[in-house]
């Protein structure tokens, strides 16, 4: 907790120069040493850095000297998409740059090296051409590997350029030490130039693939409309998106997208809202409804007031919070930190092993004790085991925010699938959360019964009364004398004759005859459902009902969580008749009702002791049971308290998406799980291979090219494992 004396800041830092889990645990571990310093999270998948610190005793500054000093380059981030997107750009550039040397100069070798070797034919100087075609390859293109090792060694560390430097550089002083004073022991010029392109051609490719696990916010950001026609001083202008006010009144014509947030003030049209809600099915809007940016009006032109602009549309904030969730940690990535920050010394350890019992103890000459533990330095790069996690995550997540379902926090993500129970609130997630006309039992014809509830209706503010005024479509007769009986209903008269509107009570104190409804009244209150009653002084003319209905998903939602194994239950404030009725429409057994606000959360905390729990409110009055839940989903349409209360957003308001968000959760952990296996599978059984585990029995041995074809490979198999959940089902 932080004291009142201090000043809490967060930043950002893009860092580059990171190669693999090695590089960003050094640089979290240093800047976690800091004083001042509460928390430091760096990603390598995105390449950023999320530092909270107090102002007081660290800066920005002392994070960015802290980095360089490890070896690093790292900058303030202003657009973390951006920044990301530039930096992943000019990595791929330098790494095809580096590419295209490399083979210029390898090729050459492995044919005069290996090539000629296998044909039996020598060229004159051949050593020296050997040599001069490796040089510009280790120390040009193979720079980085050196200025990494170097930072990492200043910090008394070690990482994964550290395992290339030395191992490309034994063998490379090895071959000149044997070019110049003894050609016996033969030279791997060759070996090392190859080793250093196959490692770059790796990273290459693992560029490439990383790139496409961000491709979910590259949408987001490309639907983002460029232009706007704003009223301003009695003229239309035609500018740029981002220069529209709040405040501002925007003409939207048929087939363009939405460029902010706001009310419609005159129209009507049908907006497809895919893109930010992942619902397929365009939405009716007219004069008082909001709509959001980049979703595209289909048919009608649309005059609304600019509510929300620039980064703080609902757009924005799904952007924001995508980006933030990919670069949180999932609590299993810790695992591989924690193997990471010891792996690079052990690996060196065991190198060292090697040459030492092949050389001294088995009897082997220098050469092939120096290939061997080259071998094992360049096979055991834990590039594969750091990117088991992020790249997961990041596909995960987008995949999420491509289906509505928006994950605040990798920790959510892997969290999800443990999940042993379900709270449902009721009003506005179960149901719809708004009244609408259910039934209506009357002697007289539905039309002609109708007109005369909602012509005097029409003159009532209550929500019930709206809802009856909603459903009805013709013109509304004339009313005079209306007035309000608190408690009880109305009272109004059309055509001279009076009518009363309300409980039983009211018409049974007011008409002579008795209520032949009574008994479908409470048949239908028993279904959840509030009943009115229509009359007049000399007969009692029917009865409406209105209800708030549960969603057309919900039923089918429970049934998906009953067939995971996991409980559901239903908590309202409503009276226990109520809370059954929609509970059993919805499939909940388990019901909790006439609950207060802030009692929700003590429900949550007792079913926390069988297990994780999910809690699933409408964001509002549900806060202090969602922050107590495990995970805490928000059913929020977009609203901004919905976004700030839940760990998980269901932006199509759909009971369905939770049960949808857990599958996403149990495949994105699949493929963490997988990807952790073969990390660490090729490493247990590539090490041992490398050192020669075999060569005593088979006469076969690892020799350093393959292994570094293989160091490769493993990295690109992780990042296009992750990349085939983007087709998963959810």
């Amino acid at each position: 907790m932080w004291n009142k004396m201090e000043k809490k800041e967060d930043c950002q830092l893009s860092i580059t120069g990171m190669h693999c889990a090695s590089c960003a645990t050094v640089i979290e571990r240093s800047i976690k040493k800091l004083d001042g310093v509460q928390s430091a999270n760096v990603n390598l998948s995105t390449a950023q850095a999320t530092i909270s610190f107090d102002g007081k005793r660290a800066s920005k500054e002392l994070f960015i000297k802290t980095i360089q000093k490890k070896g690093y380059d790292a900058s303030v981030t202003v657009d973390p998409y951006k920044e990301h997107a530039l930096a992943q750009k000019k990595e791929i550039s330098d790494l095809k740059r580096s590419l295209n040397i490399s083979l210029f100069f390898s090729v050459p070798a492995f044919i005069i090296g290996m090539v000629f070797m296998w044909l039996n034919i020598h060229l004159p100087f051949q050593e020296y051409i050997l040599w001069a075609l490796a040089t510009p390859i280790q120390f040009y293109v193979g720079r980085q590997f050196y200025k990494g090792a170097w930072g990492a060694l200043k910090g008394f560390s070690a990482n994964m350029d550290t395992l290339i430097a030395v191992g490309t550089s034994a063998a490379y002083f090895f071959s000149v030490y044997a070019v110049l004073f003894n050609h016996s022991l033969g030279q791997y010029f060759e070996t090392s130039a190859i080793l250093i392109t196959l490692v770059i051609f790796g990273k290459f490719l693992e560029a490439n693939a990383k790139g496409k696990t961000g491709d979910a916010i590259k949408r987001l950001m490309d639907i983002s409309p460029k232009l706007a026609h704003v009223k301003r001083k009695g003229k239309l202008l035609t500018i740029q998106a981002k220069e529209v006010l709040a405040g501002d009144i925007v003409i939207i014509k048929p087939g363009e997208k939405v460029p902010v947030d706001g009310v419609v003030l005159s129209g009507n049209s049908s907006i497809d809202e895919s893109m930010v809600t992942g619902e397929s099915v365009p939405v009716d809007k007219k004069k008082g409804d909001t709509i959001y940016a980049a979703t595209i009006n289909k048919f009608g032109m649309l005059t609304i007031k600019a509510t929300k602009v620039g980064k703080d549309t609902v757009l924005a904030s799904i952007i924001k919070l995508v980006q933030d969730a990919q670069g949180k940690k999932a609590p299993i990535q810790r695992f591989a930190d924690r193997i990471s920050a010891v792996f690079v010394p052990a690996v060196i350890s065991i190198a060292l092993l090697t040459f030492i019992t092949w050389f001294f103890f088995l009897g082997e000459g220098i050469s092939f004790a120096m290939i061997t533990s080259v071998a094992v330095l360049v096979v055991a790069c834990p590039c594969a085991l750091g990117l088991a996690t992020p790249t997961a995550v990041m596909v995960g997540t987008g995949l999420g925010a491509k289906k509505g379902i928006l994950i605040k926090g990798a920790d959510a993500l892997e969290t999800a699938h443990q999940t042993k129970s379900v709270i449902f609130d009721k009003t506005g997630t179960i149901t719809h959360g708004k009244p609408v006309l259910t039934d209506i039992v009357s002697s007289l014809k539905d039309k002609e019964f109708l007109t005369i509830v909602a012509s005097i209706e029409n003159l009532s503010e209550h929500p019930l009364a709206t809802a009856i005024v909603s459903a009805y479509k013709g013109k509304f007769k004339r009313v005079t004398d209306f007035t309000a009986i608190t408690g009880k209903g109305v009272r109004a008269t059309i055509e001279k004759t009076t009518y009363y509107i309300g409980t039983a009570k009211l018409i049974e104190e007011n008409t002579k005859k008795k209520n032949p409804y009574l008994l479908q009244g409470r048949d239908l209150e028993s279904q959840g459902k509030t009943v009115m009653f229509l009359a007049t002084t000399k007969e009692v003319l029917g009865a409406v009902a209105v209800a708030d209905t549960i969603k057309e998903s919900a039923k089918q939602a429970v049934s998906y969580l009953t067939k995971m194994g996991i409980d559901t239950y239903m908590i309202t404030g409503d009276n226990e008749r109520t809370a059954r009725a929609i509970a059993k429409q919805a499939g909940i057994k388990s019901v909790f009702s006439q609950v207060l606000p802030q009692d929700k959360e003590s429900y949550v905390k007792k079913l926390q002791k069988k297990g994780k729990v999910i809690m699933v409110g409408d964001g509002i009055n549900d806060a202090p049971a969602l922050a107590r839940a495990d995970i805490g989903i928000a059913m929020g349409s977009g609203t901004d308290v919905a976004m700030e209360s839940g760990d998980i957003v269901l932006m199509r308001n759909d009971p369905l998406d939770v049960a949808r968000a857990i599958r996403l959760s149990k495949k994105t952990m699949g493929k963490i799980r997988q990807n952790m296996f073969w990390a660490l599978f090729y490493n247990v059984i590539g090490i041992p291979l490398a050192a020669g585990a075999l060569y005593g029995w088979t006469g076969w041995l690892l020799s350093p090219m393959f292994a570094g074809a293989a160091m490769a490979l493993s990295s690109v198999s992780v990042v296009s494992n992750s990349l085939l959940l983007r087709k998963a089902k959810v």
